[in-house]
C-alpha cells in the first residue's frame, strides 16, 4: 500500500469517527463514548493533515500535541460542570484562531517570506485566496466574539452596553474587512502593502465580534455560544479549501452545521429568532417587571410535611439550581422521596441551565440515575398528575404568560406546564425576574408555595426532614 493510500484510508477513518461519534451524542448514555470518537477522529485528521502538507517535523507535531493536549486537560480537569458553557465559549475561540492563524500561514508562507512583489491571487490560486480571506474574517471574528461571550458568562462584563449606531458599525467592519481582504488578495502586488491590508482585515473582524457580542445580554449567551461554535466550524471548512484539504473541509462542515442546528433548536425553545436574539429582543421589558401581590411562603419544614404524602413529584431544575452547586442536594431530595416510595422524575427544558445538555451535564455530576430524566416533549403531559412539582432557580421557562398572556415578551415559547400540578413549590433567592424581565405568574397562584433561600441549603434541608421523617 503506498503513503497515499495510507494517508486516504486513514483520512476514511477519520471522517468515519466523526460520524459515529456524532451519532452517539444525541443519546446521554452513549455521549461520553461518543465525544471520545469524535476526539479521537479530530487528533487523526490533525496528524494526517500535518504529515500530509510535509512542513512540519515530527517532533513538532508531537510537541504541539503534548502542549495542547496539556493545556485543553488543565483547563477541564479544573472547571466545574456549571463552569461548561464558558469552557465551550473559550474553545470555540480556540477554534476560531487556530483557522485564522493556519490562513495567515499560508499567506506568510506563500506570499510574504518569499518576497515576490506579485499579485498574491496569483500566487496561491483564486479559491484558496477568496477562502483564505474568510476563514482569517470568520475566525477573527469567533475569537473576539467568544473572549466576550466567555467574560459575559463568568460575570466579569455585567449588562448589555449600547453601542452607539450598532449596526452601521456592525456593517462597516464587515463590509471593510472584506475590501481590505480583497484588496490584499486581487488588488496590490506590493507584499508590504498585502500584508498591511490583512492586518487591516484582522483588526477589522475582532472588531466585528465585539460590536456582535457586546450588546446582547448574559442570558442570550447560550444562543450565541452555539452561533459562534458553528462559525468557528465555517472557519475551518474556509480554510480547509485554502489549502485544498479535503479532511478538513468535512469537519469544519459538520460543525458548522451542527451549529447552526442547535441554535435553531435553542432559538425555537425560546420563541425566539436568532435576528431578534442577536438585536437584544428583550431589552425594552427588562426595565418594568411588574409586582407582585399575594405570594405564599414557606419553609423547608412545611414543605417537607406536604412530601411525606405524595406520591408523584416532578423536580424541575434551572440554572439556579446549577448557580448554587445544588445538584448533589437535588438527588439527595429524590432519593429520600424515592426510599418513601415516591414517583421522583426530572424535567428538563431545552434551555435549562446555560445550553442545551447543560443540565444533564450537572445532573449526571451528582450522578442522578438516567432514567430519572425526562424532556419537556415527554413529560410535559403529566404534571396534571402530578402531586407536587418543586422548582429551583428556572423562572421564564414555567412562567404561565407564555401560553395564557398574548401581550407577553415570551408569548408563545414553549414552557414546562408545572402550574398544573397539584402543588408547586418554587426554590429562589427571590421575586428577582428571569432573563425576559418580566414577572412570573406561577409566584401568585393559590397552589404556589415559595421558598425562598439558597438552592442547595433549601434542599438539604428539605432531605433532611424528609430522611428523618417516619417510615410511611
Amino acid at each position: 500500500m503506498s503513503a497515499t493510500d495510507l494517508t486516504a484510508l486513514l483520512a476514511l477513518g477519520s471522517i468515519a469517527l466523526f460520524v459515529v461519534g456524532l451519532k452517539r451524542l444525541s443519546r446521554v448514555r452513549t455521549s461520553r463514548s461518543g465525544n471520545a470518537l469524535m476526539a479521537s477522529g479530530m487528533l487523526l485528521a490533525v496528524v494526517i493533515t500535518l504529515i500530509e502538507v510535509g512542513l512540519v517535523d515530527y517532533r513538532w507535531i508531537v510537541g504541539g500535541l503534548l502542549v495542547g493536549g496539556g493545556i485543553g486537560y488543565a483547563i477541564v480537569a479544573r472547571a466545574k460542570a456549571t463552569a461548561m458553557p464558558e469552557i465551550v465559549a473559550r474553545f470555540n475561540g480556540f477554534g476560531g484562531a487556530a483557522s485564522a492563524l493556519v490562513a495567515l500561514s499560508l499567506f506568510w508562507g506563500v506570499v510574504v517570506e518569499p518576497g515576490r512583489d506579485a499579485v498574491a491571487a496569483d500566487l496561491l490560486g483564486a479559491t484558496s485566496a477568496v477562502t483564505l480571506v474568510l476563514s482569517v474574517l470568520i475566525g477573527s471574528v469567533t475569537l473576539s466574539g467568544s473572549i466576550l461571550a466567555e467574560l459575559k458568562l463568568r460575570g466579569t462584563i455585567s449588562g448589555d452596553p449600547r453601542i452607539p449606531a450598532r449596526s452601521a458599525l456592525m456593517l462597516l467592519a464587515v463590509v471593510g474587512g472584506l475590501a481590505l481582504g480583497a484588496v490584499a488578495v486581487f488588488g496590490v502586488e506590493d507584499v508590504g502593502v498585502a500584508a498591511g491590508l490583512v492586518i487591516g482585515l484582522v483588526a477589522a473582524a475582532l472588531l466585528a465580534g465585539v460590536v456582535l457580542v457586546l450588546p446582547i445580554g448574559g442570558a442570550d449567551m447560550p444562543v450565541v455560544i452555539s452561533l459562534l461554535n458553528s462559525l468557528s466550524g465555517l472557519a475551518a471548512a474556509a480554510t480547509g479549501f485554502a489549502l485544498s484539504n479535503e479532511l478538513l473541509i468535512i469537519a469544519g462542515t459538520v460543525v458548522g452545521a451542527a451549529g447552526l442546528i442547535l441554535t435553531q433548536i435553542m432559538c425555537v425553545a425560546m420563541n425566539r429568532s436568532l435576528l431578534n436574539v442577536l438585536i437584544g429582543g428583550f431589552t425594552e421589558t427588562s426595565a418594568d417587571h411588574g409586582e407582585y401581590g399575594h405570594v405564599v411562603s414557606a419553609d423547608a419544614e412545611s414543605a417537607s410535611m406536604v412530601l411525606e404524602v405524595a406520591q408523584r413529584v416532578i423536580i424541575v431544575p434551572g440554572y439556579g439550581l446549577a448557580a448554587a452547586r445544588a445538584q448533589n442536594a437535588a438527588h439527595d431530595v429524590a432519593r429520600a422521596l424515592i426510599d418513601r416510595g415516591v414517583d421522583v422524575r426530572f424535567a428538563i427544558h431545552p434551555v435549562a441551565g446555560r445550553m442545551p445538555g447543560h443540565m444533564n451535564v450537572v445532573l449526571a455530576e451528582a450522578e442522578v440515575p438516567y432514567e430519572l430524566l425526562f424532556e419537556m416533549s415527554e413529560i410535559n403531559q403529566d404534571f396534571g398528575q402530578t402531586d407536587v412539582a418543586i422548582v429551583v432557580g428556572a423562572n421564564d421557562v414555567v412562567n404561565p404568560a407564555a401560553r395564557n398572556d398574548p401581550s407577553s415578551p415570551i408569548a408563545g415559547m414553549p414552557i414546562l406546564d408545572v402550574d398544573s400540578a397539584r402543588r408547586v413549590f418554587v426554590i429562589k433567592r427571590s421575586l428577582s425576574p428571569g432573563y425576559a424581565g418580566i414577572k412570573n405568574d406561577l409566584f401568585e397562584r393559590d397552589h404556589t408555595v415559595m421558598l425562598f433561600g439558597d438552592a442547595k441549603q433549601m434542599l438539604d434541608d428539605l432531605a433532611g426532614h424528609l430522611q428523618a421523617a417516619p417510615p410511611p
